[in-house]
């Protein structure tokens, strides 16, 4: 797995090992930030279940201002530590160690412009987050929500005002990039 572009292009990032760790494909990856170009640099991500950090890094790696990265499980907190190290002290990382769901308890603290969720597969978590991120004040007006899920799984239920942009599916993924009308 590597960085696909920006200024950290090219650097391989580590992933975590364990039961349920399905990193984001490259492929997939390339394919969100060409939909996205033009609206990454200057933003504010939120990589939600962050587990390797790839997509907050791509993010990153291509201007935006902040990423904002949240994992619970110590296996990838290890790896995503690894990873934000080749951007060295930046004021422009934040990462906490918590679950998605104690993270989206507290009050937002500023609007996403951008947010990657990629829950593990399954358990409804991605119709679960996304409603808890329109709920909780999370989102920008005009947020980027990236949201990736089960081949295998019914499409997620979304809040109203967010519009399917783009769909894709990659292996055993489906992938959707929604634009929050609001």
């Amino acid at each position: 797995m590597r960085v696909i572009g920006g200024q950290a292009k090219g650097r391989s990032l580590r992933v975590p090992r364990g039961k349920g760790v399905r990193p984001t494909a490259d492929r997939v990856r390339e394919t969100l930030f060409n939909w996205l170009q033009g609206e990454v640099e200057g933003s504010v991500a939120l990589d939600l279940f962050a587990g390797s950090g790839a997509l907050g890094i791509e993010a990153l790696s291509r201007g935006a201002d902040h990423a904002t990265f949240v994992e619970s499980a110590r296996p990838a907190q290890a790896a995503l530590r690894e990873n934000l190290a080749l951007f060295g002290e930046d004021p422009r990382i934040r990462v906490l160690s918590a679950s998605a769901w104690r993270f989206l308890d507290g009050a937002a603290e500023r609007p996403f412009d951008l947010v990657f969720l990629d829950p593990p597969f399954g358990h409804g978590w991605a119709s679960r987050a996304a409603a808890t991120l329109e709920e909780g004040g999370w989102l920008a007006p005009e947020a980027r929500i990236f949201l990736e899920v089960g081949g295998d799984e019914d499409p997620p239920e979304v809040p109203a005002g967010w519009r399917d942009d783009r769909r894709g599916t990659c292996g055993e993924s489906a992938f959707h990039l929604y634009r929050r009308e609001g």
